[in-house]
């Protein structure tokens, strides 16, 4: 699929250039020439808007980083400072605050796409692989982000969080206090938050520039989940797919720009806007609301090396799901069976995040063990049982067959 383009370049200074060094045609070959199947929907948009969201996200956090002070007794005034007194702060503020949030939203919606449709099928494996560790890094990433502006929520969220490490047995207490960087959650703790948080989003670009290289080899799936056969099923990326990715770009920004300028603190928790006091814990402390589901599933275990090994394993698993789902079809277009289940996982993956934001205790608590109970059982045995069960629809000989197939009916 992927290659360098064959254009001839008639500006003389582009043909030089390219003849020396022929990064304009590989740009050409991947950008505008690349082979893409002519039945991609909206869902597929949302590889550009993670791809806008990210580069916002560098930009933001870039300019921050100038006045921000990673010290415990100045962290906090030095948000206040680009709240009131720099030049824009307050809106880079927001856009960074709320660009984390709506990552996570693009990077859910795109991972579930990927589920209905089978993109973790063979030969995409590495592609779907990568994916994942982008998925962990960004966690990690939002998780150091958000101990930064050291309020209430933030440090408290450091403590919980970090703790966790001590569940394991030996090596548990040294990993705990390599984090802490001393004995208790504090100034080397937030200077090592502060240092992975800046460094880790360039280590995502890189991630997401081999995630591309991947899919620029395989090419894309589709939403009939069979593979290119010939040029009639495919189009140019450009202009047919950057017009839609664009205009998908603009609405999605536009519901990000909603949240920035109306209601930029609606997404977050008032008591961070607290300064951290180790000697007053909250009520109820509870992360940001990308890491609900994984939260209940920590709080769903009674033993708590268990909840750790089963939060893990919730995203550990992921990895193995081009191996767990053997089906004969990829897409669930094509498997009424498969369909059901994916929906029902989805209400399963809501239930786990409404679950994560409530109390551990009562019937939530119960709510929480019994999703993620089904979230593994899904993964473990609903698919490898479908795989041999289930019977799909009978699928078009190729896309170009699934879309003028339409018309002529």
């Amino acid at each position: 699929m992927s290659g360098h383009s064959a254009y001839e370049f008639k500006n003389p200074v582009a043909r030089w250039l390219d003849e020396r060094l022929p990064i304009l045609s590989l740009v050409r070959g991947q950008l505008v020439d690349f082979p893409t199947p002519r039945n991609l929907n909206y869902w597929w948009t949302f590889g550009g808007i993670l791809a806008t969201m990210l580069v916002i996200q560098l930009l933001t956090g870039i300019v921050l980083v100038m006045h921000y002070t990673p010290h415990v007794s100045m962290a906090f005034d030095s948000v206040e400072h680009i709240m009131r007194d720099v030049n824009w702060g307050w809106l880079l503020r927001w856009m960074h605050a709320n660009g984390a949030a709506f990552f996570f939203v693009a990077v859910y919606i795109h991972i579930f796409r990927g589920l209905y449709y089978g993109s973790y099928r063979s030969p995409r494996e590495i592609l779907w692989m990568i994916g994942v560790i982008i998925f962990i890094a960004m966690m990690a990433t939002a998780f150091m982000g958000y101990v930064l502006p050291w309020g209430q929520m933030s440090y408290w969220g450091a403590v919980v969080i970090t703790n966790l490490f001590s569940a394991f047995p030996i090596v548990g207490k040294y990993i705990v206090t390599w984090l802490w960087g001393g004995f208790t959650v504090g100034n080397p703790t937030l200077q090592r938050f502060f240092s992975l948080h800046y460094l880790l989003p360039f280590v995502l670009a890189a991630l997401v520039f081999l995630h591309v290289w991947a899919l620029h080899i395989t090419g894309n799936n589709n939403p009939e989940g069979i593979e290119v056969k010939s040029s009639e099923d495919t189009l140019p990326f450009h202009p047919y797919y950057t017009m839609k990715d664009l205009f998908a770009i603009v609405v999605f920004l536009l519901v990000y720009a909603g949240f920035v300028f109306y209601s930029p603190w609606y997404l977050g928790h008032h008591i961070n806007f607290e300064h951290a006091n180790p000697m007053s814990t909250p009520a109820h402390i509870v992360p940001e609301w990308y890491f609900l589901p994984f939260y209940a599933m920590l709080r769903a275990i009674p033993n708590k090396l268990g909840g750790v090994l089963v939060m893990f394993s919730s995203l550990i698993i992921l990895f193995f799901l081009p191996w767990l789902d053997r089906a004969k079809a990829k897409s669930a277009k094509y498997r009424p069976l498969y369909r059901q289940f994916f929906w029902l996982l989805v209400i399963v993956c809501i239930t786990l995040g409404i679950a994560g934001a409530q109390p551990a205790q009562g019937s939530w608590l119960l709510v929480a063990r019994l999703a993620t109970a089904w979230y593994f059982i899904h993964f473990l045995v609903i698919l490898p049982v479908l795989s041999f069960i289930e019977k799909p629809r009978e699928l078009p000989a190729s896309i170009s067959e699934a879309v003028l197939g339409k018309d002529k009916a």
